[in-house]
């Protein structure tokens, strides 16, 4: 309730998109399939209503918001279920500096509503929520968890394939420098991030929809906000350009023909809706159940 009063405080339509989709799109994950008789047609268990409030953004709706379900066929523990609630937003002109802001803000007043103070107690340690929220790049994580790592090694395949290959981590053979880092990341450092944490500056080998950084197109203006080890948020500058949208579901379309089955489709209605015009936009999901846990 309080995240639903601040949102409608900012002046954001509260909206409801499908369930089931013709082609599972808005995250990289494995999708539970369905199938409906009336039409013959296979159907597909949401993993995320990201492309869809995006298409009501290109519609001229400039800040929606949806609480609501997605799906995803994955593994389950104490930190992921196969059926989860996540609050996800779209603001128009703003970009994921913004978002890393509004978040933050976000985090403190639900606190402060839920529980009367920014200073929570999780699982016998201390979080002050009234700090400014840590800021750090992959690359920066992994140099600080790993004090022997090197640049040099984060720039090396054969490097980053040795240190995963001696802590017995299993990673994609066709991944890039980049895909490698992150689940060097994934894997050793995350748990490790209990305070606050932005970790920022995504690749774009592994950020699909999020618009590229000007400076450094290998990189994309993306974030994850971690609490407790476990990432709670995740949010971006979009991607607008219908051109490299398009290269970018080729390339994911090409990762799935490879057999990765959490990679994305190729979806030629939700190009077409780029194409008539998508302003600069900011979006992000939060993990209603996580936050729910941390609180």
């Amino acid at each position: 309730q309080a995240i639903r009063e601040f949102f409608l405080t900012t002046r954001y339509l509260e909206v409801e998109t499908p369930m089931m989709h013709p082609i599972p799109g808005g995250a990289a994950a494995r999708p539970f399939v369905t199938h409906h008789n009336a039409l013959d047609m296979r159907l597909y268990l949401r993993i995320a209503p990201e492309l869809y409030l995006k298409r009501l953004v290109v519609g001229g709706f400039e800040k929606v918001f949806e609480i609501n379900r997605n799906f995803r066929n994955e593994g389950i523990s104490t930190r992921h279920n196969p059926e989860f609630t996540m609050l996800e937003f779209y603001c128009a002109h703003k970009d994921y500096n913004y978002l890393m802001v509004f978040i933050e803000t976000l985090f403190r007043e639900v606190s402060t509503a839920v529980l009367g103070t920014n200073q929570i107690t999780y699982q016998g340690r201390a979080m002050d929520l009234a700090k400014p929220f840590a800021r750090i790049t992959i690359a920066e994580a992994l140099k600080k968890y790993h004090p022997d790592i090197t640049d040099e090694m984060l720039k090396s395949r054969d490097a980053l394939i040795g240190r995963l290959n001696e802590l017995k981590i299993a990673f994609r053979p066709q991944d890039g420098i980049y895909g490698l880092q992150l689940t060097l990341f994934e894997n050793t450092v995350e748990t490790q991030l209990f305070e606050p944490t932005f970790i920022h500056h995504y690749p774009a080998e592994v950020s699909p929809l999020a618009r590229r950084d000007d400076l450094d197109p290998e990189f994309t203006e993306r974030f994850e906000l971690y609490m407790a080890g476990r990432e709670i948020a995740n949010g971006f500058s979009e991607l607008n350009d219908p051109e490299d949208q398009a290269a970018r579901f080729q390339e994911q379309a090409q990762q799935k023909d490879a057999g990765d089955q959490e990679a994305m489709h190729y979806d030629a209605d939700y190009i077409r809706a780029l194409e008539y015009g998508l302003p600069p936009t900011a979006g992000a999901g939060i993990g209603i159940d996580r936050l729910v846990m941390l609180l």
